[in-house]
């Protein structure tokens, strides 16, 4: 949602105050201040209820009257991050970008993510300002500063968006929309390197309206989103940039709701960030942003930032933020449009799987036994071969290794690694020798077995399984436990869970197209089900069982689109529904299916963090996770990683992992992002 559709609508969420006096505030905010002590909360209530124009009023007015620099007294009785809040609030927009800028680039270091943030996302007319206002500021050319204190094609793209020369939105070319598609994928996917300087052309100079449609194009002829292309082609400093430029070009709200949920997310806040975004938003976007932070993340930009912040500092920003979104429980209409095409572009992206374990080159069964036989031998045991052999090797290849093993020294391999290699390295070790069906069988055994169930592997294990996989989890279950996995999830759960848990364990999802008629109508049975539409004749029983048959038995294409009408027809999300309105395992079989069907790879990287966020490691769904997908999508799983998180997946299990185990797993997550 960019403001370019809300032409003549005010989307900030600080207005200007009614029946204002400059003088009357300045003498406020000095009454404030004078003394011992300050007024903490007459100065925020004051200054986040008056708008930037009104705020300068007040400077003015206030050395009028005293005599006094009104941000220098603000800064002498205030500290700390509300400090920073406030002050920020009283300078002009473009003085205040500037400020930043000056902080991102003095120092040791730079802070590109700053740079980037700002340089990306700021219009045309704003860049002028900046660029002025920096010259005023600190009587330096901004050019010339970044040129200093930057490099390579990182530079280059910042200089451009620097010259604030983009074409307005009413300048879109439809005979050079195809061929800036086609240089786009010329420059990169078909090109052996890539073209730096074509993206930072096309990019750099076509208008935000031009680059939606190339992107669509770029959809259609390379057959992935444009983002995809630059993680590929691109690295560092130069692939953030242009990712950013490519988020503000398709929305800049949205941009800066993934910005403010990174900046709170996990252990500590990211407080400079947190200040920028709310203070520079406040009167252009807010609204949207916020409406798009619930869309995505299912809770309230206020909630959040209530979760994460305190005192005077978390007030100020509660008032910029302007109002708690989940108060309403439905979307705005613009939400509501945002979460409607977010499922659309789920639709049509097509997502090349990757893996980060490939078949060895000049592969040799007999000599990798030996090599495995050498490390157990004797006194002590070489993990390193261990691992270099295993974690190298492709499933389909370490059968092999095992039926050569055997052959060789007429020993059950995986009996000797048992023997040989404990602990959490033993389980990945162990893990990466069974089949994938072997594997998943086994896990789902050990969540049932023992006093008490594993509820969350089996939903994990099952709701995201395709047919294929699930039938041979099934064979496998049988042959290895001599009982049907069908018979044991009905011994031990019950209820709809247990319903829920057969109905995918049958492996009975269909495989074909899309039906809209019938899309509408099962929209119109979730919605029932979930009580956001009147109930039909249906009693409440039978809606129960066609809402799981939905869930559990429908092509996840059919599903997308029975979402996106459940949201026209409600103006709610499937997902905040059901969290809302269902609870305890089943709330969180149905969450994990639709989850699944909108961004599997997310799905993971989700289960991953939470298994190293906090103080201990979930070692067990860590090495679940990277075990099982290691050789369908853990590449796709690490980029969503990145995405969400702001870090990489191999720096996190670095930071939270040791020893032979870490070495394990980093050899299987294959790389730093």
């Amino acid at each position: 949602m960019s403001g370019a559709g809300k032409t003549g609508k005010y989307r900030g969420s600080v207005k200007d105050f009614p029946n204002f006096d400059a003088n009357q505030d300045a003498e406020a905010l000095y009454t404030a201040m004078k003394g011992f002590g300050s007024d903490k909360e007459a100065i925020l209530d004051l200054i986040t209820s008056r708008s930037n124009k009104q705020r300068i009023e007040i400077c003015h007015a206030y050395k009028s009257l005293y005599g006094k620099d009104l941000i220098a007294d603000l800064k002498y009785e205030l500290t700390g991050k509300f400090e920073r809040l406030i002050v920020g609030l009283m300078r002009p927009l473009e003085y205040f970008d500037a400020k930043e800028i000056k902080d991102a680039l003095q120092g040791i270091g730079t802070d590109e993510k700053c740079l980037i943030e700002i340089l990306a996302s700021r219009t045309n007319q704003q860049i002028h300002a900046l660029v002025e206002a920096y010259k005023d500021a600190y009587e330096r050319d901004l050019e010339e500063d970044v040129v200093t204190d930057t490099s390579g094609h990182f530079k280059k793209m910042l200089i451009v968006l620097l010259q604030g020369t983009r074409e307005e939105d009413d300048v879109v070319s439809e005979d050079l929309v195809e061929q800036d598609a086609k240089d786009l994928l010329d420059a990169g996917e078909v090109k052996w390197g890539t073209d730096e300087a074509q993206f930072i052309y096309i990019l750099g100079s076509r208008s935000k309206q031009h680059l939606r449609l190339v992107f669509d194009e770029y959809l259609k002829i390379a057959g992935k989103p444009i983002d995809s292309s630059i993680r590929g082609e691109l690295s560092g400093d130069f692939e953030k940039l242009m990712l950013a430029v490519v988020k503000n070009i398709r929305s800049t709200p949205e941009y800066f709701a993934d910005r403010l949920f990174k900046a709170m997310k996990g252990l500590g806040t990211r407080d400079n960030t947190l200040i920028r975004i709310m203070v520079s938003r406040s009167e252009i976007d807010m609204l949207d942003i916020r409406e798009i932070f619930r869309t995505k993340y299912e809770k309230s930009l206020h909630h959040m930032i209530e979760s994460d912040t305190s005192g005077d500092y978390k007030k100020a920003l509660l008032k910029l933020c302007g109002g708690d979104d989940d108060a309403a429980g439905e979307f705005f209409p613009e939400a509501a449009q945002v979460a409607y095409q977010m499922w659309e572009l789920s639709a049509v992206v097509k997502v090349e799987l990757k893996g980060t374990i490939h078949p060895a080159g000049d592969f040799n069964a007999d000599g990798d036994a030996k090599v495995l036989r050498k490390a157990m031998k004797g006194l002590g045991t070489d993990e390193d071969a261990i691992i270099g052999v295993v974690t190298q090797r492709s499933n389909a290849q370490r059968q092999e290794i095992i039926k050569a093993y055997k052959s060789h020294f007429g020993r059950d391999l995986m009996a000797d690694l048992k023997s040989e290699v404990s602990g959490a390295l033993g389980k990945v070790i162990l893990g990466l020798m069974m089949t994938p069906a072997q594997y998943d069988a086994k896990q789902l055994k050990k969540a049932m077995e023992g006093a008490g169930t594993d509820e969350s592997i089996l939903i994990e294990i099952l709701a995201t399984r395709n047919n294929q996989e699930i039938q041979a989890i099934n064979a496998a279950y049988k042959e290895v436990y001599h009982k049907s996995l069908e018979d044991a999830l009905s011994s031990d759960t019950s209820g709809h869970f247990k319903r829920i848990l057969i109905s995918l364990a049958l492996g009975n999802r269909d495989e074909g197209g899309v039906d809209l008629a019938k899309a509408r109508e099962d929209a119109k049975v979730v919605a029932e089900t979930l009580k956001l539409a009147d109930v039909s004749s249906d009693d409440s029983t039978s809606l129960e069982t066609r809402f799981l048959s939905i869930l559990c038995t429908q092509s996840y294409p059919q599903l997308r689109k029975v979402f996106q009408e459940f949201i026209k027809m409600t103006n709610h999300d499937i997902a905040h529904a059901i969290n809302k309105r269902m609870s305890g395992d089943v709330g969180d079989a149905f969450l994990a299916i639709v989850r699944s069907v909108k961004n599997k790879q997310a799905f993971f990287a989700d289960k991953l963090y939470k298994s190293m966020k906090g103080a201990g490691t979930d070692d067990r769904t860590l090495i679940r996770i990277i075990v099982s997908r290691s050789e369908i999508d853990l590449l796709n799983i690490r980029r969503e990683f990145w995405d969400i998180y702001d870090k990489s997946l191999s720096h996190m299990i670095e930071k939270d992992t040791s020893g032979d185990y870490c070495k394990a797993l980093l050899a299987i997550c294959g790389g730093e992002d």
